[in-house]
């Protein structure tokens, strides 16, 4: 592999093995962006649903559980929407935690990596 001054670096198994590291959690960070944008529709969506119960004057409402509307007691649904809600903050926040790890990795893999092949590797998306 040749660098920008004209040396050549040899990649190790180390090297490879860094560079797949990379590959696969940017991957993943992909994966994640499409989960997290769909875990906050979920959220909002959840949220449009606890705001149209509010005003909502029924005493007996339709709850779609799966494919399927069944009738329930307000107070049930209620509190099935924050379990639901609870749910989806966690799972929100769990991805994003996960996002920020993904992210810290392949800064320290891209540190690596510049520093022994400078130039002539490439880590950034276009």
């Amino acid at each position: 592999m040749q660098q920008g001054d004209g040396t050549e670096a040899q990649v190790t198994w180390e090297d490879q093995q860094n560079i797949n590291r990379f590959g696969r959690l940017n991957n993943r960070l992909h994966e994640l962006a499409d989960e997290i944008r769909l875990a906050k529709e979920a959220n909002e969506n959840l949220e449009d649903a606890g705001n149209e119960l509010i005003l909502c004057d029924e005493d007996v409402v339709r709850f779609q559980i799966g494919e399927v509307f069944a009738h329930m007691p307000m107070d049930d649904v209620e509190t099935r929407l924050e379990q639901m809600k609870e749910n989806a903050a966690k799972k929100l926040e769990r991805l994003e935690e996960e996002r920020e790890s993904i992210l810290a990795q392949m800064a320290e893999l891209k540190k690596i990596l510049y520093g022994k092949f400078k130039d002539a590797i490439n880590l950034e998306e276009d």
